[in-house]
């Protein structure tokens, strides 16, 4: 018997607000050089899931089309699925498997985003099997789960005790974004993982699950899909606009009995805010991260990003310094996560040529 096609899909889509005035419109995150020597995060996500599947596919909105061929132009037509619009992780990975599996039914599929930084190649690309292999054998919707280094309070986790069995743990829940006494315990305990996620299911598997869980939008992917059969991508656009956005794991990980989770541990990170990647950036001995010219004065436990100018600081500490062209951003690091209301408050200003 056969061993089924293993398909990667690379969710490419979104801004990464919090990364503002680095990360815009016309550079969002994944194309931001933050991967391996200075190489853009989707890039190396696609050179890795090149390793462990047969074909890479890329999942973007049309609006990002000439972004991502910018920097993947070997990506051909025919391995590029588009979403008329942003309308989150269930409708985009809805319609993704609605179409791939047409194209190769009986297929397993691998979402791997584009946007995370990530180093151990042996341990990623064994949990990455792991979880293609469960899929494809236990008719199961698989997550992998990073064993917890440091008790963070700005990951999602997922708890699944038990011992493992056939390499995987059944899922019992998933926890937002907890408070620091929480996240210490589920460290502390062992059992909670920290939820990338990084999917993989038979695409028949997750579409009878989204069609249980989330019928409303698995009806109206169908119509989208029709509609681009026929040539009408205005109505295709329409409809899909329409749809509800929600995030997968709400929509169907939260609620589907199938779900099991793959025990892994390797160097991850998000990067979902500046604090965070100046913790990946060398400190000197004061605590400053620095990249570009800077001169610091009497400067601690700062982060600066320089553009084309020099920055200086005198009597700064704990704080968030990101210089480009047409935008400076200064934040305490505390604060790191409200940047996005810098975003936000431009859409309301209509400052579009700021975002």
């Amino acid at each position: 018997m056969t061993s089924p096609r293993t398909v990667a899909v690379i969710p490419a889509g979104g801004a990464g607000t919090r990364l503002w005035p680095r990360s815009r419109a016309s550079t969002p995150k994944h194309v931001l050089p933050l991967g391996d020597h200075g190489r853009p995060l989707l890039r190396t996500t696609y050179d890795r899931a090149r390793s462990v599947a047969d074909e890479v596919f890329v999942l973007t909105e049309v609006r990002q089309r000439e972004i991502i061929e910018a920097v993947l132009p070997e990506v051909d037509d025919s391995h590029l699925i588009l979403e008329p619009s942003a309308r989150g992780t269930t409708n985009a990975y809805g319609l993704a498997s609605l179409i791939l599996s047409e194209q190769l039914p009986g297929a397993v599929m691998i979402a791997l985003p584009a946007d995370h930084v990530v180093h151990g190649g042996t341990q990623v690309t064994k949990a990455v099997k792991a979880a293609v292999r469960a899929a494809a054998t236990s008719g199961r919707l698989v997550t992998v789960g990073l064993k917890p280094s440091f008790p963070s309070i700005g990951l999602g986790y997922i708890h699944a005790p038990g011992r493992v069995s056939n390499g995987t743990l059944r899922v019992r829940r998933f926890i937002e974004k907890p408070d620091a006494a929480a996240a210490r315990r589920f460290v502390r305990e062992g059992g909670y993982y920290w939820n990338l996620a990084w999917f993989s299911w038979r695409l028949d598997v997750f579409i009878d699950e989204l069609g249980r869980h989330a019928p409303r939008h698995l009806a109206g992917l169908r119509k989208v899909v029709q509609a681009r059969k026929v040539g009408d991508e205005s109505a295709a656009a329409e409809l899909y606009r329409r749809l509800p956005v929600e995030v997968v794991d709400r929509s169907v990980m939260e609620k589907t009995d199938k779900l099991v989770l793959v025990p892994a541990a390797f160097d991850w990170a998000d990067i979902g805010n500046w604090a965070e990647l100046g913790d990946r950036v060398r400190a000197d001995s004061h605590g400053n991260s620095v990249e570009g010219e800077a001169v610091l004065i009497d400067t601690t436990h700062s982060l600066v990003f320089g553009g084309r100018r020099l920055v200086a600081t005198i009597g700064v500490e704990d704080m968030i310094i990101v210089d480009t062209e047409d935008a400076l951003l200064v934040v305490p690091r505390s604060r790191a996560q409200d940047v996005r209301k810098v975003v936000e408050a431009l859409k309301r200003a209509r400052k579009t040529r700021y975002l």
